[in-house]
């Protein structure tokens, strides 16, 4: 294998109040995870870097993670936070502009309302980023994918992920409406695909690689080679596995890709789309 990018893995100070999304059933996690904790995680598993991905909506989350990149050569890209909604967002997104590690945003839309893509000065917020280069991180559950597909429709030259294969309930094994969802939005030539997220979609304490290949299947069927990534989504991963766990089972599930697609999914389309090198 040659280089990979691990395309989202988070950082913080664990803060309970900032952080209270980190509840009591995730005690895993209630803890600091700074870059010396994920270096040997990534040697080990022969990633040459990282995209840091912004897991609090602030300003100084963004500024947090772009001292680390500064300092650690390995963070390759940073995907911050800012305030979308803001009549002023240009004027933000200038500000940011000179930072170089800086390659995009993403908003929580998981915790927003299912028609927060549609209002807007979220749009207003979306059509800014392109003049700027930037990328556009979509986070949301599977109920949400109505509301991206409209919306990465709506702006054809921005440039999408879709963070956790939008968050399928794979516990339950409910797999239609997303499956058809999914199909909907891969259609869009704008639009990338994060393979992240997944083993906390299942359940923590028993999942195997067989409950998640059905949801894998669905993403390969309809996403190209070209437009897949891989991402860890360390350290939340640690509720479900680790990150050796993690890697293993999409090495396992693509083994049988040509050698040049598998390169695409662990570091060429990552490079592409943040423009990491």
């Amino acid at each position: 294998m040659h280089k990979r990018i691990d395309a989202h893995q988070h950082f913080w100070n664990f803060d309970p109040v900032r952080d209270s999304w980190i509840d009591a059933s995730m005690q895993k996690i209630q803890k600091d995870f700074l870059p010396e904790d994920l270096l040997p995680l990534l040697n080990e598993n022969k990633f040459s870097g990282c995209v840091a991905v912004q897991a609090s909506q602030s300003e100084e989350e963004t500024s947090f993670l772009l001292d680390l990149a500064a300092k650690n050569d390995f963070i390759k890209g940073v995907v911050g936070w800012v305030n979308l909604l803001d009549e002023n967002i240009a004027e933000r997104l200038a500000a940011f502009s000179t930072q170089k590690k800086l390659k995009g945003f993403r908003h929580v839309v998981q915790g927003e309302s299912d028609d927060f893509m549609l209002r807007n000065d979220f749009r207003n917020g979306i059509s800014q980023l392109k003049p700027f280069d930037y990328t556009y991180d979509i986070l949301i559950f599977h109920r949400q994918l109505p509301a991206a597909i409209n919306l990465v429709n709506h702006f054809p030259e921005q440039a999408f992920v879709l963070d956790h294969i939008a968050k399928p309930d794979i516990k339950s094994g409910a797999i239609q409406s997303w499956k058809e969802d999914i199909k909907e939005l891969a259609k869009a030539q704008n639009v990338m695909c994060k393979i992240s997220g997944m083993v906390t979609e299942a359940n923590w304490y028993s999942w195997t690689a067989d409950d998640l290949k059905p949801y894998l299947d669905v993403i390969f069927e309809n996403f190209s080679k070209e437009n897949l990534m891989f991402g860890s989504d360390w350290p939340v991963c640690n509720l479900a596995a680790n990150y050796n766990l993690v890697v293993k089972t999409l090495e396992e599930y693509i083994s049988q890709l040509s050698i040049q697609e598998q390169e695409l999914i662990w570091y060429g389309n990552a490079n592409t789309f943040y423009k990491l090198d």
